[in-house]
């Protein structure tokens, strides 16, 4: 077909592409419809020829109105496309059709239209236009009568929502609760959101902690008495290294050993469990504390809980629901 301006212009608001891309195409086409088609082959034949590769970067958005609001990531390979004003639009445009339609799940969002097909089909042409695998992850929703939204830095990496259970005047009153959630990264609004598993967990690692912290404790006490500092024995490679240095003999290295053997065995068979089982629910606390949202020190004022703080303001005032997503591994 005669290729236009006009047509390269109209492919490209159609697909995205590029606009050496939607030339190639309409030159190789016949109709409009035969280049979307080539655009969209060659997302696809991107795709599936990257299907194994990690899409570890991307863009993160978050946005909420009419009582609902949602955070979705678009992931690619580097951050040279993640920055790209073009993929950034492409998220944006994503999140207002999920947020508008009030989708639920990626899949709904995936199924939306979009341009001259769906959402999914936007990703894969993205996917050719950029060469990268790229992919939707990381959509989550909340409701509520007044929903706060927080882009971390506005690097598009973290975002926040959270939903209060009424209205505020002060509109930063739940913008900082949801910079609160950006950077403590609570796992459950309070304990009754934490499941059993997690506590039973929690419990089971702080008791073999401590047990392990006990046993420690007379190992160093008896390896003081016998004259030998415990700093110079905890390793294997310690002990051959400062015999090197001069600092211990071969004979401190072997009684040593046999002290730690000894005393270590003897500690672990008379443990004091209900001690151990006091120490470990005392952690269990403190676990509890930094992984609840209300029961968390307030980032902005050390003196209140994120709960304290949201009585101050209204004594009535509690976090109905909160999300959480982030591209790094933390």
């Amino acid at each position: 077909m005669d290729v236009t301006m006009n047509d390269i212009k109209k492919l490209r608001e159609m697909t995205g592409a590029g606009l050496a891309d939607c030339k190639k195409a309409l030159a190789e086409a016949e109709d409009m419809d035969g280049a979307i088609a080539i655009i969209r082959k060659k997302g696809q034949a991107v795709a599936a020829k990257r299907s194994d590769r990690e899409a570890a970067e991307g863009c993160v958005l978050v946005k909420a109105e009419n009582g609902f609001g949602a955070i979705i990531a678009l992931k690619c390979e580097t951050d040279f496309v993640a920055n790209n004003a073009d993929f950034v639009a492409l998220t944006q445009q994503i999140l207002d059709l999920a947020v508008a339609n009030k989708c639920k799940t990626l899949d709904e969002v995936k199924a939306l239209p979009m341009g001259d097909g769906t959402v999914q089909d936007a990703v894969v042409a993205r996917s050719g236009i950029t060469g990268e695998k790229m992919e939707l992850d990381g959509y989550c929703t909340i409701e509520g009568p007044a929903i706060y939204t927080y882009n971390h830095m506005n690097r598009n990496g973290l975002c926040a929502i959270l939903s209060l259970n009424k209205p505020v005047e002060d509109e930063t009153v739940g913008k900082n609760v949801a910079m609160q959630i950006a950077s403590a990264a609570p796992i459950a609004i309070d304990e009754t959101g934490v499941p059993q598993s997690v506590k039973d967990q929690e419990i089971a690692v702080a008791v073999e902690k401590t047990k392990a912290e006990q046993v420690q404790k007379a190992v160093e006490a008896a390896l003081k008495k016998a004259g030998i500092n415990p700093a110079h024995v905890d390793s294997e490679d310690h002990m051959e290294s400062n015999m090197t240095k001069g600092w211990i003999t071969a004979e401190d290295v072997a009684k040593a050993k046999e002290i730690i053997a000894t005393v270590s065995a003897e500690k672990a068979a008379n443990l004091n469990e209900a001690m151990i089982q006091n120490i470990a629910k005392g952690r269990l606390a403190k676990f509890l504390k930094e992984a609840c949202l209300l029961n968390q020190e307030y980032i902005w004022d050390k003196n209140f809980t994120v709960s304290s703080y949201l009585k101050s303001v209204d004594k009535d005032l509690t976090v109905t629901d909160f999300k959480r997503f982030t591209l790094r591994a933390e």
